[in-house]
């Protein structure tokens, strides 16, 4: 992973650990369900973000090398994996 981008998922990966933490709060205070289920929407949304920038980076750096560089059997296994982790998205 670059560097660059490691160092943003880290940070965007801290700020949702908050977020998690701050749902955690409002239903031991028992806050309204509306709210909550809003926020828990904006905790997925941002882990959403993170996977969005993952895939990417897997994309343009691993697959790529493995139709680059890479035997037919790299190609295919990157391939798989892929499709794997898109047919598990939609679960």
């Amino acid at each position: 992973m670059d560097e660059k981008l490691k160092k943003s998922q880290l940070a965007r990966l801290s700020r949702i650990e908050g977020q998690v933490r701050g749902v955690a709060r409002m239903i031991e205070e028992e806050r309204y369900c509306i709210d909550v289920l809003t926020q828990i929407r904006a905790v997925r949304a941002a882990l959403d973000k993170v996977e969005q920038e993952t895939l990417g980076d897997h994309l343009q750096h691993c697959v790529a090398h493995a139709f680059h560089a890479g035997s037919e059997k790299d190609r295919q296994i990157k391939i798989d994996e892929i499709l794997e982790v898109l047919d598990s998205r939609r679960r």
